[in-house]
């Protein structure tokens, strides 16, 4: 860290020790008289040293979690341009009704006539996720985006094998994401690349090639990662059809498109839904999540248990597959019941008008941004784009500033840097997305810190952006060494001589 003062604090922007490193003897947040009495319960087995716990007052703590809480940037901080990981303002009547005590209070393990309300509230939902995707399933369980890939992996695995037709690859495009090729090597299978052609979709021609008897499905995002879409989609599914393999699609991007084109009526076979891209829940990472899976009808029968029916105007959770087809139980329970009263929130108080402006306003902001930096910034494929834009490195590659550098820039213009060097496709890409969550004002303030920062490249400033972010709490980390040899835990300094 940059010391600028004798503190360490940098304004009110303060240094913030752990709180084992602000430890201090006999310092305690409560005052409690010493137990009696208890010897003889213990049984000899005492504790003879420390704890190991910081000594610290009551004060030092909330202060502590305080501040770590500041230097928290956050969607409600500012805004997000992370491309392919929608990071949109979540609404707060969608926290308020899932903390009503009837949601927020239920147990999984409650008896079913106690939580018919949340059962019929899964339903609802699972009914206008098939609906918005024209599809004729969902599996509600899994618990994130990639986890909904692991199941409609397994279902299609549990379908082929079902029919004696056990196959061994799995086709994934550059511009897949990638945790698609990540989950068929999970699920067992040989992953085979398919290249993007020179307008960043799909190559149509090198997967008819590839497909033969033993290709199980074609794992497609769309949009794509390179915030295209994907125009020769329904011919893709035809060809991975005709090959009897099934056509896996990834929904993460689901939020451009949404209202707009159900992925049914363009032949998919599976697709996961990332609740917190579309319907404005939190983001799974480090927390609860879901990503429910949308099922073909000859997939229906393999989706994991527990499901949540109808019968007549009650709802029941079935626990048990008695057709025998089921590949089984993904997790512990049923999902994640705070999601799913979000989502469904969100669907309602949006209604379907609305949540065809979504995906139009998110479109809408996407193509201004691009708009307002081509030129300055290079575009590997024309547009119009999808929900997020694609630039690459080229109107850098005189100045020696990098891709990384302009990033570490923009946290000292007060921006989340966007997604870098992702999709591999292009070099040095940065992608952005915008959402539409975002106003014409706070666009044209992006834009302009972007055109600001490429023009100073350009004048020659190398030095100041190697050096970037000079505001943050802390500059540039060793990145090899936090990634190869990350240190995850506090220990004591072995002068110290305490016990962890």
């Amino acid at each position: 860290m940059t010391q600028m003062t004798s503190s360490g604090h940098r304004g009110l922007v303060m240094h913030e020790p752990l709180l084992f490193e602000q430890d201090a003897d006999g310092r305690t947040g409560v005052d409690l008289p010493e137990p009696e009495g208890l010897a003889l319960k213990l049984g000899g087995l005492e504790r003879a040293g420390r704890i190991g716990l910081p000594g610290v007052s009551e004060p030092q703590v909330v202060r502590h979690f305080t501040r770590l809480s500041q230097k928290n940037y956050a969607i409600d901080a500012g805004l997000y341009p992370l491309g392919s990981c929608t990071m949109k303002h979540n609404p707060r009547l969608n926290e308020k009704v899932a903390r009503l005590p009837g949601f927020a209070m239920a147990h999984p393990l409650q008896p079913q006539q106690t939580v018919t309300g949340c059962l019929e509230l899964i339903g609802t939902l699972a009914h206008w996720l098939c609906t918005l995707t024209g599809m004729p399933g969902v599996a509600m369980s899994p618990a994130a985006g990639a986890h909904g890939e692991l199941a409609g992996l397994m279902t299609i695995r549990a379908a082929l094998t079902d029919r004696g037709d056990a196959r061994k690859r799995v086709l994934a495009p550059e511009s897949a994401h990638g945790t698609n090729p990540a989950t068929a090597a999970l699920c067992g299978y040989k992953v085979e690349s398919i290249p993007a052609n020179a307008r960043g979709r799909i190559d149509v021609e090198v997967l008819r090639e590839a497909l033969d008897e033993d290709v199980a499905a074609l794992m497609l995002t769309n949009p794509n990662t390179c915030g295209l879409f994907e125009d020769e989609v329904v011919q893709v599914a035809e060809l991975i059809h005709d090959a009897g393999a099934f056509f896996y699609a990834d929904g993460a991007n689901f939020n451009a498109i949404v209202g707009r084109v159900r992925p049914g009526d363009l032949g998919v076979d599976a697709m996961h839904i990332n609740l917190h891209k579309t319907f404005s829940t939190p983001h799974g990472g480090g927390g609860p999540g879901s990503g429910p899976v949308v099922l073909s009808e000859p997939l229906v029968p393999y989706a994991p248990l527990p499901c949540v029916v109808a019968d007549g105007e009650s709802w029941s959770l079935v626990e048990q597959d008695a057709t025998g087809k089921s590949f089984g139980r993904l997790r512990g329970f049923h999902g994640q019941m705070g999601m799913f009263v979000r989502a469904l929130a969100y669907m309602m108080s949006h209604g379907s008008d609305g949540l065809r402006q979504v995906a139009e306003d998110s479109v809408l902001n996407a193509n201004y941004v691009m708009a307002r930096l081509k030129g300055a910034y290079n575009l590997p494929f024309p547009g119009p784009c999808m929900h997020e834009c694609l630039f690459d490195d080229h109107t850098l590659r005189d100045t020696d500033v990098s891709t990384l550098d302009l990033a570490k820039a923009m946290i000292d213009e007060g921006f989340h840097p966007m997604t870098m060097y992702f999709p591999l496709v292009v070099h040095g890409a940065m992608l952005i997305e915008p959402t539409e969550t975002e106003s014409r004002q706070s666009l044209d303030l992006f834009c302009d810190t972007m055109l600001h920062l490429m023009e100073r490249a350009q004048s020659g400033d190398a030095a100041w952006f190697h050096d970037a972010p000079h505001l943050a709490p802390w500059s540039r980390l060793d990145e090899t060494a936090a990634a190869r040899h990350p240190v995850l835990t506090w220990r004591p300094q072995p002068e110290t001589n305490r016990a962890a």
